[in-house]
């Protein structure tokens, strides 16, 4: 994971690409496949990854079924 620092500027850090993918799962549910195919381009799969894991750890979304939801959105 980066943080940003003197070395890492705040736009290449993992932190700068948490919006990004909070943009795409407040519309709707993807896979983790799909939406690394939404955000290939704008992003690595190691920061993919990071980025995920910031998010699951601060329970922003969810795993159920081998789909990512967003928990803050209403699913019913």
């Amino acid at each position: 994971m980066r943080f940003p620092s003197k070395v890492t500027p705040y736009k290449d850090s993992t932190l700068a690409k948490i919006p990004l993918i909070l943009k795409y799962l407040k519309d709707k549910d993807y896979t983790v496949l799909s939406l690394f195919d939404a955000v290939r381009k704008k992003m690595g799969i190691r920061e993919y990854i990071d980025v995920l894991d910031c998010l699951f750890g601060l329970e922003k979304i969810v795993l159920k079924e081998e789909i990512l939801h967003y928990v803050d959105r209403n699913i019913l």
